[in-house]
């Protein structure tokens, strides 16, 4: 079931025999929380999501959240600390203690740079890319495919690399990623390639007028010129988003173009053919 959990003194929670003290709210969303708090055995400080479960199946979708944590030890997928359920009256709580990314995630960077009329630089967008892939790549290989890719649930680390978090969106079932669940992987991916190249999502004005998205994704995906992104990038772009699901590069192959276009290492010559 997981680890013991107490509420000791005011402000403070024991998870696996360690304290933890309160700090602030983070956020909340549908019947989930999240709490920062301070690890009093180490200093750090953790992010600590706590889901509310109404009855035994919201039980069991928590546990299948913490058990897809568990089941990987990549650096660029988030880990699980610890996870407890904790009984409120009739009701359970459902805690799931996650490192803290002071960062926050991928779309906070898209905005802050873009409240200052910048964007990443195309290094940038290789280099998190890159991550991504690598994180897509590990999920894939257990046989399960992330659906719900964006921005927004990718968080950045200090020295900012990508972590793909909201493992509970991929908890329903192990699936077959050659086929069309990757192919809408590669979508989403192109999505999030998009929002780092334009500092938003493709399809964001689409929405805003009230127009169909829907109808929007059936037709090919006019990217914009600019003097910021090499044609390579331009063509790895349109390629992932492309209307025929068949022709969407796997996350292997996309892999090795990344890894062909990342800048040399500083100090390190390239010899030209």
């Amino acid at each position: 079931m997981g680890h013991s959990l107490c509420v000791c003194s005011r402000g403070t929670v024991i998870i696996d025999n360690k304290r933890y003290l309160f700090i602030q709210k983070l956020g909340e969303g549908g019947f989930s929380y999240v709490d920062l708090v301070e690890g009093l055995h180490d200093g750090h400080f953790y992010a600590l999501k706590r889901i509310l479960c109404h009855e035994q199946q919201d039980r069991e979708e928590a546990q299948r959240e913490a058990d897809m944590h568990r089941l990987f030890h990549h650096p660029n997928i988030l880990r699980l600390v610890a996870y407890c359920l904790r009984e409120r009256g009739a009701k359970h709580e459902a805690w799931l203690l996650l490192p803290f990314f002071k960062r926050g995630t991928l779309w906070n960077e898209i905005e802050r740079l873009k409240d200052k009329g910048n964007f990443l630089t195309e290094n940038q967008i290789l280099q998190l890319l890159l991550g991504i892939c690598r994180g897509l790549e590990a999920i894939h290989a257990k046989g399960y495919a992330h659906r719900d890719l964006k921005p927004t649930n990718i968080l950045l680390g200090d020295e900012g690399q990508p972590v793909l978090m909201d493992l509970g969106s991929m908890n329903q079932a192990c699936i077959r990623v050659e086929g069309s669940r990757q192919a809408l992987t590669l979508q989403s991916l192109g999505c999030v390639l998009y929002a780092m190249m334009f500092g938003e999502g493709p399809y964001d004005m689409v929405f805003q007028k009230g127009d169909s998205v829907a109808l929007a994704v059936q037709n090919q995906l006019s990217i914009p010129q600019s003097p910021r992104h090499s044609s390579a990038l331009r063509q790895l772009l349109a390629s992932m988003m492309t209307v025929d699901p068949q022709q969407r590069p796997h996350i292997p192959l996309l892999l090795s173009q990344l890894e062909a276009l990342q800048p040399p290492a500083p100090g390190q010559h390239t010899t030209q053919i």
